[in-house]
């Protein structure tokens, strides 16, 4: 049986685009002061850290903030130490964003950030997909998806992967979710070495040292401008635009895989709601501007945009999704 992701509750939003130069909230009551912090739960070149620096720069540009967004990385658990400082330390810190993503959720939905739960924190916002693949060192000698999973087929030890997320993490699913699209068996054997980002992970297949890397276009773009990196498919619906649309689907060579990781971020519990209303105003603004757009094509990443209760919504509908995929995968029991 091919098992196809759980994610009933994506939806790709095309938002109409307008130009913006300042940034008005209706929260009135509430404007940021002083610094702003914007937690990347990983090391530098990560998605995280894409996220924070990327929507920091731009929140500059359209004087959403008064002076720079301080990005702090803070690696470790897949996301968990950064999960745990905010629940823990920074509650009713109303100048603090923390990046996040689908492998947020998924952490969440395995139970890894133990004792936490989706509910201590705000969720305030996502600003675009970014799509999975799998890729190999340009010198590789497998040549496409298939001859990867034939390889699985026959030992499912033959190939070993590299992610920037936790073991059963969202980087570890995607590979997993491909081979049993492929109808490799023996699930779990599937080698898998977690790195703390997405850069290290890429460092060690483009060194040799690993076989394959499973992770998001956006942090691989540098590798694949430059020559060292071979994306073997892309996990999308259809080939993405642009510059990447040289990239063959895992649908287009007959594996009916889908990985989409969302963008945005979370904030501590316990800050006004006038607070809240600001941030996820901003997260309207940062969208549908010029400039955000701009960051989008220049990086792949593909239309997502929810805000306020719906975000949450999709949080949790999410997580119960990805709980399900892991079980019947056998990751979790």
């Amino acid at each position: 049986m091919i098992l196809k992701p759980a994610f009933k509750y994506i939806t790709l939003l095309a938002i109409p685009l307008a130009a913006v130069t300042t940034f008005s909230s209706t929260a009135a009551a509430f404007e940021p002061e002083g610094k702003v912090e914007c937690i990347a739960p990983s090391d530098p070149g990560g998605g995280w850290d894409f996220t924070c620096r990327s929507v920091g720069n731009v929140m500059q540009e359209l004087d959403i903030v008064p002076a720079n967004v301080q990005t702090i990385n803070m690696a470790g658990a897949g996301g968990g130490v950064a999960f745990a400082h905010t629940v823990s330390k920074r509650a009713g810190d109303d100048h603090l964003l923390v990046a996040a993503s689908t492998a947020t959720t998924t952490r969440l939905a395995q139970g890894q950030f133990p004792g936490l739960t989706a509910d201590q924190v705000n969720w305030i916002g996502a600003l675009g997909a970014d799509y999975g693949i799998i890729a190999v060192a340009a010198d590789s000698e497998i040549d496409d998806l298939n001859e990867l999973m034939d390889s699985l087929k026959e030992d499912p030890r033959s190939v070993k992967f590299a992610g920037g997320s936790a073991k059963g993490g969202w980087d570890h699913l995607k590979v997993l979710i491909a081979a049993q699209a492929a109808d490799v068996e023996n699930l779990p054997r599937i080698a898998y070495l977690s790195y703390n980002n997405g850069g290290e992970a890429l460092t060690q297949v483009i060194g040799g040292h690993v076989d394959a890397f499973t992770g998001d276009i956006t942090e691989a773009q540098g590798f694949m401008e430059s020559g060292d990196l071979r994306v073997l498919a892309v996990l999308s619906e259809e080939r993405l635009p642009g510059d990447l649309s040289d990239i063959p689907t895992a649908r287009e060579q007959g594996i009916d895989a889908l990985g989409p990781n969302w963008r945005g971020f979370y904030m501590p519990a316990d800050v006004s709601e006038e607070a809240k209303t600001y941030w996820t105003d901003a997260m309207d603004t940062i969208y549908e501007s010029e400039e955000w757009q701009s960051v989008m094509t220049q990086n792949g990443l593909m239309p997502f945009h929810m805000t306020a209760g719906e975000f949450e919504e999709f949080v949790l509908n999410q997580i119960n999704d990805i709980e399900q995929l892991s079980k019947d995968i056998g990751l979790i029991q």
